[in-house]
């Protein structure tokens, strides 16, 4: 295995620092991104400098794994990239981006997601990576479909946001015994 698992020629994914404070407080805050997440409340710059600090980064005994989205070029963050929900014993976990609005539209997401498959493949020997996608964020829909991920249900009134309940589709790849493996 002759090449970088976690960087392309565009984007570095990476542990987070504790200089990603500001970029992460940014993003947990930012209300317009609350429709689409599970958390409705915001997080403060110590709150996150512990986690930070305190989290173990490592998958296994987080069932969890957050890692930055650095564009190369520059070494600025434009995003964030989670796996959560770990389930090791079924090979298993939700995935989930998050671009800064200037970094949208770039193909950054598309490298990260791709990275992450060949990373969860290889490394943590994942069998399948899912993500729940509002139904009417297209974008969205769209980077999984052309990641290789299958819409496999769409989910009546899954998420209540806004006033009003949204569909969601359960987008999953499921990559094969020898898949990937290079």
């Amino acid at each position: 295995m002759s090449e970088q698992l976690l960087q392309s020629s565009e984007i570095l994914l990476r542990a987070p620092e504790l200089s990603d404070a500001d970029f992460m407080f940014h993003i947990e805050n930012d209300t317009r991104l609350w429709y689409v997440s599970a958390c409705k409340v915001p997080y403060s710059r110590y709150q996150l400098l512990r986690y930070i600090k305190e989290n173990n980064h490592d998958i296994y005994a987080d069932k969890q794994l957050r890692l930055m989205i650095e564009e190369c070029a520059g070494h600025s963050v434009v995003g964030i990239l989670d796996l959560f929900d770990y389930a090791p014993s079924h090979h298993r976990a939700e995935v989930g981006v998050v671009l800064d609005a200037d970094s949208r539209g770039k193909g950054y997401a598309a490298q990260a997601l791709t990275l992450l498959c060949d990373y969860s493949v290889q490394m943590l020997n994942i069998h399948q990576l899912y993500a729940y996608v509002y139904a009417d964020n297209a974008p969205a829909c769209l980077l999984f479909e052309r990641c290789g991920f299958q819409k496999v249900a769409t989910l009546k009134d899954w998420g209540y946001s806004g006033g009003k309940y949204h569909d969601a589709c359960l987008f999953q790849r499921v990559f094969s015994s020898f898949e990937e493996k290079k």
